[in-house]
């Protein structure tokens, strides 16, 4: 295991083991002991109490995050012809077809969401293998297979994200930069969280939020009181 630097001792120091903060002081702590030298993500991670191996208990949905992530998302839409303007007016960084299809197949995936159009889909089918893997395959449920692909984008741009529960029950999601003010950060959590207590499926049975826990892509995690997130 590598050394510890003074400085990462020191933002280990600052978060006590075992106890359960506030969303309040989990969101101001979490940017106290970020010790990367870039603007980190702050992500969360929220157990909850399914079993995703049966259908009647997945969770997966799509939120527009109050304040954003603040991350530049990269959109490519492939739309028809027709498309394409309202697209571009929209924000899409890359937009077209049959071009965009080639350039997949040949393995080109640099970019974070893709929208389309529900008569584009069958030509998309084929390059599950490439755009599955890496969560791209667009989807209906999560807004991006649409005729309204303006909307689409937009809504993409200004922080929508969808999320999905892995196979251990946990749904993983980037809710802001470090650069955000703390009561950016918490709003952000509070409307993913609030998301997922709507969404819980009626099979599941005991606690349904189990843990929540803030951290940056270098630091250590911070436990959140499920109590203290605003029903």
């Amino acid at each position: 295991m590598a050394k510890l630097t003074k400085r990462q001792k020191e933002v280990l120091a600052k978060v006590e083991k075992n106890k359960l903060y506030s969303i309040d002081e989990a969101s101001s702590l979490v940017k106290e002991v970020n010790y990367a030298k870039f603007d980190a993500s702050v992500d969360i991670a929220v157990r909850l109490g399914v079993d995703p191996k049966k259908a009647n208990q997945m969770v997966r949905g799509v939120v527009s995050l109050p304040h954003g992530t603040g991350k530049d998302v990269k959109v490519l839409a492939l739309v028809t012809p027709d498309k394409e303007a309202e697209a571009k007016a929209a924000g899409a960084d890359y937009v077209g077809l049959d071009e965009y299809l080639q350039k997949i197949k040949e393995g080109w995936t640099d970019v974070d969401v893709i929208v389309t159009m529900p008569a584009v889909m069958g030509k998309l089918g084929p390059l599950g293998r490439v755009l599955g893997p890496r969560g791209l395959m667009p989807n209906p449920k999560s807004g991006t297979v649409t005729l309204e692909v303006g909307k689409a984008v937009s809504e993409v741009k200004a922080g929508k994200i969808d999320f999905k529960v892995d196979r251990y029950g946990i749904i993983h999601a980037a809710v802001g930069k470090v650069s955000f003010d703390a009561d950016k950060i918490k709003e952000n959590a509070n409307e993913l969280i609030q998301t997922l207590i709507k969404l819980k499926p009626t099979a599941a049975k005991g606690t349904y939020v189990k843990s929540i826990t803030l951290s940056t892509t270098q630091s250590v995690g911070v436990s959140v009181d499920p109590k203290s997130v605003n029903a």
